[in-house]
Parts: structure tokens; sequence; C-alpha cells
């Protein structure tokens, strides 16, 4: 099972909702997935939903998926990282009133980059190969180890430091 989640926060996230639909019609997603829409106003078609869950749901979700869809929020990355759960991290955009700032696409290079997650890229083109790679164990995805506490923060840290550039 494929659990998809973005948050509980007032900016929907449509184009991801929409691009799951297209991948099932492509054939490329066959197995079941449930999602966590938020305020998105597109319907998923191919999949269930709902519009928010409880914690107790999440963490039940969580342990139920094989595969754990998550935008780029920190808590929701860790939360299917530290359950052992295969991640794709979605970028919310600015551009599209999916967030107040791209704070997101930092968040989710940092984790993609140290392996924890696969990240596709902004536009969400190549979603689909991030399933692909997941099935066909071509992902190269390490496991996290939550040794520290402090682990997350320092890596996410580290990343931007030596990444991001302020640009006035």
């Amino acid at each position: 099972m494929i659990f998809v989640t973005v948050g509980s926060r007032n900016y929907p996230f449509d184009r991801l909702f929409e691009k799951l639909d297209k991948l099932y019609e492509e054939g490329v997603l066959t197995e079941s997935m449930f999602a966590q829409i938020g305020t998105s106003t597109y319907k998923p078609r191919h999949y269930e939903y709902k519009d928010f869950i409880s914690p107790d749901e999440f963490a039940e979700k969580i342990n139920e998926a094989n595969i754990v869809v998550s935008h780029g929020a920190s808590g929701s990355i860790m939360k299917a990282l530290n359950a052992g759960k295969k991640v794709i991290a979605v970028t919310r955009l600015e551009k599209y009133g999916e967030h107040i700032n791209d704070h997101q696409i930092q968040n989710n290079e940092a984790f993609s980059s140290n392996n924890y997650v696969l990240m596709p890229d902004l536009e969400l083109d190549d979603l689909g190969e991030c399933f692909k790679k997941i099935y066909d164990g071509t992902d190269g995805l390490q496991p996290w180890e939550n040794k520290n506490p402090m682990a997350i923060v320092n890596m996410i840290d580290k990343f931007i430091g030596e990444n991001w550039k302020y640009e006035q």
C-alpha cells in the first residue's frame, strides 16, 4: 500500500493528486493507495482519500504502507523514515500557491542528497520513475538510523550551509 500525506496547512497540492491519478491511468501504479489530501480541491479517481486524518490514523497508515509519499515537511518524512519506509519526498511550490515559500526544496534536497528519500523534479515529471526505482530495487535508498535526535537538524543545516546562496 502507498500512503500519501500532505499535511493539514491551508495550501492545496492538486497537481500531486492529478499526477498520481495519471500514473494509475498509465499503469505505472497498480497497488492500493490512500491519500490524505488536506485542502486540495482535486478529488482523486483511482485511490482512496480523506481530507484529514487523526494522528492515530496517520500512524496506522504509515505502518501499513510500503511506500510513503510526503510533502517536504521534516516531521512527516521523519515519521516515515523512522518506521523504515521507502519515501518519495515531493515539493510544494510557492508559484502554484502550494506554500508560502519554497523552503521545502531545501528540506527535500537535504534528505535526497543523503539517499534517505527519492525526490522527483520540482514539476513532478519523473514521479513515475521514482516509483519504478522502488519497484525494481534500483532506488539506492539508505536506511535512516536515528541515533542522534539532532541528526536531521544538523543534516539540513549542513546541506543549506553548503548549497544555499543568499541573494538580495
